[in-house]
Order: structure tokens, then sequence, then C-alpha cells
């Protein structure tokens, strides 16, 4: 097992915080205390303590199998070539659908923070998506560097909100704790979910770690605090300050800190939205770009995007590959008129399917009864009930799956011809 990789704890702790935190707290937080009034606090809670299992399990897998491929590196060696190739083309044609959202979600609300033309976020998006790609280009040292940055930059940001606006809380907005009942708690639990998923993504850069049995274990416990900490901290002022106002704003981040920093609070919040969007993408672009290049390591892509897949490595050839599907991908939400909640459902439902195939792949992987073996017990059940939850948007799932089988069928029948020449 290689330990010489280039990211160290503290990189890695920023890259899972970027991949877990997200665009979330832009919009969830306010969604959450419409939904369920102050017992949104206890759904973050809730969220908080279920994400172990699951951040748990995949870290244990990343560090006993640090490899490009991440899950679908998990699932090959527990399941089999076919469902890897599923898992692979889930997570690197479906969950990248999810790479636009981001960069027009940070741009929608830059926007609508400074007050400009709402057209200017269609400009503004593709702009934000081009740094995450040079970035990665040149190398995930470097990339992993910036990273730190943009992370400790974005919980400084969102330190500064909780501080700026707790000062405006009314106790009063605290009572009644449950206005909507458990359902509402359930309804915002629904919604943290998304909040606290991509654990699954630094996986494919888990070959870069040094050291990564050790590492990867920590950056991830940090990166539960770190998020978790943020969340709670979110949600309570955004309860004890907009009290039934939740929801009813596009950027609820700028009425948190308008009555307490109206003169510099909306170029904070700005940046906010710019530094969560590039955080996001960064930490996404280099799994995407890793695990395109193991894909063509594997053939089950082209061989020729294979180069970079081994540790220390830059996968250019497969970069320029997500460039392309980031490219398709926007122009068909821009055809659509900034149209969101299909792209989003094809992102979490190919997250959902991914989940799915990597905690049965750590049941048989990880040491039985261990610690892991049991985290990933647990995750089974959780991630059953997220793919409950999914429902009829796994239909892009299955069309990836019956792909990855046709690819499996041809590359089968060419074996069989080469060997009947041979």
């Amino acid at each position: 097992m290689s330990s010489g990789g280039s990211v160290g704890l503290a990189q890695g702790a920023a890259l899972y915080i970027a991949a877990v935190l997200g665009t979330g707290i832009l919009v969830l937080p306010a969604l959450a205390a419409s939904a369920a009034g102050p017992g949104s606090i206890i759904a973050v809670l809730a969220l908080i303590v279920l994400s172990v299992p699951l951040a748990g399990t995949f870290a244990a897998l990343a560090a006993r199998y640090p490899d490009a491929g991440g899950v679908a590196t998990f699932v090959r060696r527990a399941l089999g070539p076919t469902p890897a190739r599923m898992a692979g083309y889930w997570f690197f044609f479906g969950v990248s659908v999810g790479t636009p959202v981001v960069a027009l979600l940070g741009a929608e609300y830059i926007v609508a923070v400074l007050g400009v033309d709402p057209g200017l976020a269609f400009v503004i998006a593709p702009a934000l998506l081009v740094p995450p790609f040079v970035l990665n280009l040149v190398g995930l040292r470097f990339s992993g560097r910036v990273q730190l940055v943009l992370s400790g930059l974005l919980v400084a940001i969102v330190v500064g909100v909780v501080v700026v606006a707790a000062p405006a809380t009314d106790a009063r907005n605290f009572a009644p704790l449950l206005p909507h009942g458990w359902a509402g708690v359930g309804v915002a639990v629904s919604l943290f979910v998304w909040a606290f998923a991509g654990w699954e993504a630094v996986t494919h850069i888990a070959g870069e770690f040094r050291r990564p049995r050790r590492t990867i274990p920590l950056a991830t416990a940090i990166a539960i605090v770190v998020v978790g900490a943020c969340y709670l901290g979110l949600q309570l002022v955004t309860v004890g300050v907009l009290g039934d106002r939740s929801g009813s704003s596009a950027v609820p981040l700028l009425d948190l800190v308008a009555a307490t920093a109206p003169a510099w609070g909306r170029w904070a919040v700005a940046s906010v939205a710019g530094v969560v969007a590039l955080g996001v993408l960064n930490a996404y672009v280099a799994a995407f770009a890793k695990l395109g290049a193991s894909l063509g390591r594997d053939g089950d892509l082209p061989r020729m995007l294979g180069a970079g897949a081994e540790s220390g490595g830059t996968p250019r050839r497969a970069l320029g590959l997500v460039a392309v599907l980031a490219a398709v991908y926007y122009a068909a939400m821009v055809m659509t008129g900034g149209a969101l909640t299909p792209f989003i459902l094809i992102h979490t439902s190919d997250m959902v399917a991914v989940y799915a195939l990597g905690v049965v792949a750590a049941l048989r992987l990880l040491p039985r009864f261990g610690a892991g073996w049991w985290l990933a017990v647990v995750s089974v059940v959780l991630v059953a009930g997220l793919v409950a939850l999914a429902g009829v948007t796994l239909v892009v799932p299955a069309v990836l799956a019956v792909a990855a089988v046709a690819v499996g069928l041809v590359r089968r029948a060419r074996g069989a011809r080469h060997a009947r020449r041979v």
C-alpha cells in the first residue's frame, strides 16, 4: 500500500468538508426551519449522529483499499466487475450531473444577494466551473492546498455569519418546539440527508493520501465535527432570528446578517456562495477525474483515459472528458431555462445507488464483527431507507446499469472472438 501521497491530514479534512458541507448551507437551514420550526434543531442533531455510520463505513473502506476507483474498486473486490462497472458509471455519468447544478446554485445566490440582473447567473456559473478544472489540471498537490484555503474560508465565514446573527436572536422563536409535530421533523431530516451526503466522493482520491489508514479516518472524524457544528450553528441562528419567516426568502443567509451587519453582510454572504461553489466543485472534479482514469485503466471506458489513475498521477485525459460532460450537462440545463430539480434528482438517485452497492461491498470486505463492519450494518439499514425514498427517480441509475451490463457483454464477446483466433 502506498503511503507517499501528497494529501496530508489538513488537506484531506478540507476535501471532506467541501464535499459534504456543500451548497446546502445556502438554503437548507431555512427550509428545514420552515418545515419543522425549532424541531429542525433536533433534525440536525439526528443527522450528525446518523452520518457517523455512513462516513465511518466509507472511511474504513478507503483506508484499506485506497484506489482511484473509489466505491467501484470496493465493489469490484466484493461483487465482481459488472457491479463495479455499474457503480463507476453511476458516479461518473450520474452523480456528475450535479456539477453544473452546484455552479448555477452558487451563481444564482450571488446575483440575488448583489441585486443584479438574474440572467447574469448563467454567465457567472460557467466562470465558477473554470478554476476547479484548472487547479486539477495542475495536480492534486496544488489543488489540495487551494482546497485547504477554500474550506478554511468557508468555515470562517459560516462562523462569522453565526456570530454576527446571534445578537438578533429572539428566544420566543424557539417555542413551541414542534409546531408541525414529529412529521415536520421527519421532513427536516429528509432535507438534511442530502446535506450530509458526499462521504463517498473522497474515496476516489484516497490513493493520494499520506498514510491512508491513519489519515483518512482522522480526516473523516474532523469533517463530521466541523460539518455538524456548522449546520447546528446555522440552524440555531436561523430559527432564533428568522422564526416564522424561515423559508420565505431566496437568500436566507442574507436575512440572517441584514439586521446586524447591513453594510458588509451582503458581500460576506455573496462570498459564502462563491467559496461554497468553488470548494465543492474542486473536490468533486478531482474525484470524477480520478474515477474516469480508473475506469479507463480497467477497460470500462476507453483505455486511453487510464493515464493518471496511479497514485500521484494527474488524470488529464479523464479531466478533459469530465469537462466535456460538465459542458453538455450545463448546456442541457440552460436549454431547460435553468430548471435545477431534474438534475438534482438524477444526481441524488445515482448517489443513493452508489451508496447501496458500497455498503453491501463493505459487509463483505471489512473484518466481520469489527467496528467498521458494524458501521456498515447500520449503513445498510440507512441506505435501504434512502433507496425507498428515491423511488421512481432510480430510473436513471437503472439505465446506466443496463449500459454497464451491455459493455460487459460486448467485452466478453470480443474476448471470445480473440480467443478463437488464437
